[in-house]
C-alpha cells in the first residue's frame, strides 16, 4: 500500500498497514538495504548473561500467553535491567515524539546518555518484525530529523533494535549516506541473550 502524501501516520500506523521497509525509505528519501551486521564485536563478556539466560529457560515454558505486554514484561525487561545496571544508559518507554503529521508516535523504549544523548531505539512487537523494522525505521528518520536529536557530528550513525520476545534484529541510519540498513542476522532468547547484550553494551560504553 503506497503511503498517502495527505494522510497523517503515526509510527505504528506503519506497521499495520503492511508498508514495506524499502517503499517507506524511498518516500523519505533514505536509500534501503538488507545484510549482515557485524554488532558487538569488541565488547567484553557479560557475566550477568549466564543467570538472565537460566532464568528464561525456567520462565519461557511458563508463558501460555504470548501477547506483545507479556513479552515485553518476561523476555525483553531482563535484558533492558542488565543494560541499565552495566552502561551509562538512561530509559525512556512509550516516549512520544513529534517531527511532522508522517513522523510521529510512541517510542517503546528510548535509551540515550544524559539527557537525550546517544540515542537508541527499541521496538517490541507481538509478531512480524518484517514490517516490525518498518516501524522501526520510521521512528529511526523521525529521530534523524528530531531537534532534540543530537548532532549528526555527535552521532553520525541512530541503530535500533527489533524484538518479538523470543528473536531480536538489528537496524541502523547512516545520518550522512541518508541511508537504512536492515540487518538479516537474528538473535534469539535465550539462546543468544549475552550477544544481544554486546550489541547493547557496546552502544554505551561507560
Amino acid at each position: 500500500m503506497p503511503i498517502d502524501r495527505d494522510k497523517s501516520y503515526t509510527f505504528s500506523d506503519y506497521f499495520k498497514q503492511k508498508i514495506d521497509a524499502i517503499d517507506l525509505a524511498e518516500y523519505f528519501g533514505y536509500r534501503y538495504r538488507k545484510q549482515q551486521l557485524e554488532l558487538g564485536q569488541s565488547a567484553p563478556p557479560v557475566p550477568q548473561a549466564a543467570a538472565i539466560v537460566s532464568s528464561l529457560r525456567r520462565i519461557i515454558p511458563k508463558l501460555l500467553s504470548s501477547n506483545e505486554q507479556i513479552k515485553r514484561d518476561m523476555l525483553v525487561a531482563p535484558i533492558i535491567r542488565c543494560l541499565l545496571e552495566e552502561t551509562p544508559a538512561l530509559l525512556r518507554e512509550e516516549y512520544t515524539i513529534y517531527v511532522s503529521p508522517q513522523l510521529q508516535g510512541a517510542l517503546d523504549y528510548l535509551l540515550s546518555v544524559d539527557n537525550l544523548h546517544r540515542l537508541v531505539v527499541i521496538e517490541a512487537k507481538n509478531d512480524d518484525f518484517s514490517y516490525g523494522f518498518t516501524q522501526l525505521f520510521a521512528q529511526l528518520i523521525a529521530l534523524d530529523q528530531w531537534d532534540r536529536t543530537p548532532t549528526l557530528e555527535a552521532q553520525p550513525l541512530l541503530v535500533g533494535a527489533v524484538t518479538i520476545g523470543e528473536f531480536w534484529w538489528f537496524g541502523l541510519l547512516d545520518r550522512q549516506a541518508k541511508s537504512l540498513t536492515q540487518g538479516i542476522n537474528s538473535y534469539r532468547v535465550p539462546e543468544e541473550v549475552e550477544q544481544i547484550l554486546k550489541i547493547l553494551i557496546e552502544l554505551f560504553p561507560g
